[in-house]
């Protein structure tokens, strides 16, 4: 094709994609069903992990949890048994009245949890675990990146331990899972990879160098995935990038911007954030930030001068929101060292 017509086409299909994007906030998209897909959560023992778990149930989905955590990790699945019997009993006493006219496509009593024990940040505890769910419950349709953690300490303070397991954990860990569940997702050309980052993941800020490194990296490596599925012509393998504003799960407690501020952009809200994950998800969009101001952040960052970023960080307090977090860590852990006589 002469380059100049393929010019005006791909300036047409890039107009195309912006009538399409309009589109769908005048219209919502219908989301789709997972019922009955293998749906597989890391980090499901507790926050935004645990949350997933209790969507992705209510859309009965057959779910396997990971967690470092064994407890926690049994009981995220204690509640979603007690979603699967809610929804049960709701059918059985639905079933009368429906007659024989209209069957349920998966029974109810179908639905299953599954849960393990796994260190996501060591690779081989990654691909053995995964070895186990495809025998013990077959493929994973749905794969959910959570699992997260954060040091809390400044650079130079922080050892070198907890950097490499923030990396491991928050980045690293993408790739194993990845490369243990999306070999069936390519040859069935059907899956669905989620991959819940941070705003933290598209600009940064002080104290926090091995998590902000983390998340850009988790990022980073969501994208060139997307460009890889898209260039391979796998349609039916969708991707969606999670990146949420602070959200109050107690991972940065003590995180204060400017405090005429914080009114206008305060801390999510876990269930809110996991909602409008969960719709980005099931519409197949591509990214999810929240709040939308996330976006606007986000453009700002990349096409102002770096002293005029400055200005606003300081301006909004941003530049130094996580020196009470830090700090909050370091006397917890001090208190923890007097307690046990160090």
């Amino acid at each position: 094709m002469n380059i100049l017509l393929e010019f005006f086409v791909v300036t047409f299909r890039v107009l195309w994609a912006f009538v399409l994007a309009a589109a769908k906030w005048l219209v919502r998209p219908k989301e789709k069903s997972v019922a009955g897909q293998v749906c597989l959560i890391t980090g499901a023992g507790s926050g935004l992990g645990r949350l997933f778990a209790l969507e992705f149930a209510r859309r009965r989905a057959l779910l396997v949890l990971w967690d470092i955590n064994t407890q926690s990790n049994e009981e995220t699945a204690g509640m979603v048994r007690h979603i699967y019997r809610e929804m049960a009993e709701e059918a059985a006493t639905a079933a009368p009245r429906a007659g024989d006219g209209e069957k349920d496509a998966l029974p109810h009593c179908n639905l299953q949890v599954y849960t393990y024990t796994c260190d996501v940040g060591k690779r081989e505890n990654v691909y053995s675990i995964a070895e186990r769910v495809r025998k013990e419950v077959g493929e994973v349709s749905v794969l959910v990146n959570n699992a997260g953690v954060v040091s809390g300490h400044h650079l130079l303070e922080c050892p070198d331990e907890l950097i490499e397991r923030t990396m491991m954990v928050n980045c690293h860990a993408h790739f194993w899972t990845t490369k243990a569940f999306l070999p069936k997702m390519l040859e069935m050309n059907h899956g669905h990879i989620v991959t819940v980052a941070s705003s933290l993941g598209l600009f940064s800020t002080a104290g926090v160098e091995d998590y902000c490194a983390s998340k850009f990296g988790a990022v980073g490596f969501h994208e060139s995935l997307s460009h890889e599925l898209k260039a391979a012509e796998k349609d039916g393998i969708k991707t969606t990038l999670v990146c949420p504003y602070l959200v109050d799960t107690g991972m940065f407690r003590g995180c204060r911007i400017r405090k005429e501020i914080e009114p206008f952009l305060p801390p999510l809200k876990p269930e809110y954030c996991v909602k409008q994950a969960m719709r980005a998800i099931l519409t197949d969009q591509p990214m999810i930030c929240t709040p939308r101001l996330m976006y606007m952040v986000t453009f700002m960052k990349s096409i102002l001068p770096f002293e005029a970023v400055v200005c606003m960080y300081r301006f909004l307090g941003a530049d130094k929101c996580m020196y009470p977090f830090i700090a909050q860590r370091k006397q917890a852990t001090n208190n923890n060292e007097a307690k046990n006589g160090i």
